[in-house]
């Protein structure tokens, strides 16, 4: 298998994020589940009520030598509106905030690089500056995956809810 990271990004449904992660060459696995919160083990239920604090997250594993952080960061960014607090199409709660939780100093200095690089391309897009949260590397937060039925839904359902859609930001000038 290689050389294997991890990555966990927060882009509103994780439906969606999972299939869009799943299908890039070098994306070895993907999980859905939450992060980011202040309750353990939290279900889907609790996590829907706002009151956990977490994040639909997908958990990506990936082989660097395939596909590079950088590019997940730039397909994580032109897949969602970073601009929106809480809220991603018709989905809002603090579930679906836009959110990377790094889990090296490198990711963490790479997703704030990436998010300086295209804040204007974002700006330009949306009119407004992105209000994306990047977590601190040493302080990575637990994923709790979520339950069974939930991963890889949208290939179970096919015709399922998914807010999750190339937004045009990297054919910005």
């Amino acid at each position: 298998m290689g050389n294997t990271e991890t990555a966990y990004f927060a882009m509103g449904c994780f439906w969606g994020a999972e299939r869009l992660f799943a299908g890039i060459p070098g994306v070895i696995q993907t999980a859905v589940g939450y992060m980011g919160g202040n309750a353990e083990n939290p279900s889907y239920q609790q996590v829907c009520t706002d009151a956990t604090g977490h994040a639909e997250t997908v958990r990506v594993d990936f082989n660097p030598e395939q596909v590079g952080y950088r590019q997940l960061l730039k397909i994580f960014f032109s897949h969602h509106n970073p601009t929106t607090r809480n809220r991603q199409g018709a989905d809002i709660g603090s579930q679906y905030r836009s959110q990377i939780f790094p889990t090296s100093l490198t990711q963490e200095n790479e997703a704030r690089a990436v998010l300086l690089e295209l804040s204007p391309k974002i700006q330009t897009l949306y009119g407004a500056e992105p209000v994306t949260e990047i977590s601190t590397a040493t302080q990575l937060p637990v994923f709790y995956p979520a339950e069974e039925y939930h991963q890889r839904y949208l290939e179970k359902n096919p015709f399922g809810y998914c807010s999750i859609k190339d937004n045009g930001l990297m054919k910005c000038n």
